[in-house]
């Protein structure tokens, strides 16, 4: 069992940033994926970003390609997510998951989640 602790989320005007922390609890945190979801009222939940459990390779969901960076520290059992150049659309809850070893963009192929954070962006 994982337990996933995120922190980070808040209110900011459009343009500024926010990083998002993600804490684990297992001891074999370096051999999970971290993906980053995210959810609005009245839409599915989407894929934001993930990185592989090394933390070498990072891939981002086209709406926020070059504003955010995904990280981990697997010292600390944990990953974070930078938001830069924040916009109103980016508005959500924000949702840290692992899985082992494999990436997905896939929810449903997440094992464990934190209880998600909300970002909101005003314009």
């Amino acid at each position: 069992q994982v337990q996933l602790v995120e922190s980070g989320g808040g209110l900011v005007q459009a343009g500024g940033s926010l990083r998002l922390s993600c804490a684990a609890s297992a001891r074999t945190f370096s051999n999970f994926v971290m993906g980053w979801f995210r959810q609005s009222p009245g839409k599915e939940r989407e894929f934001v970003s993930m990185i592989s459990p090394s933390g070498a390779r990072q891939y981002y969901a086209d709406s926020v390609k070059g504003r955010f960076t995904t990280s981990r520290d697997n010292a600390r059992n944990t990953g974070y997510l930078q938001m830069n150049i924040l916009k109103p659309e980016d508005t959500a809850v924000y949702y840290c998951a692992v899985r082992p070893f494999y990436l997905s963009t896939r929810s449903d192929e997440y094992d464990y989640w934190g209880q998600g954070t909300q970002v909101t962006v005003s314009s």
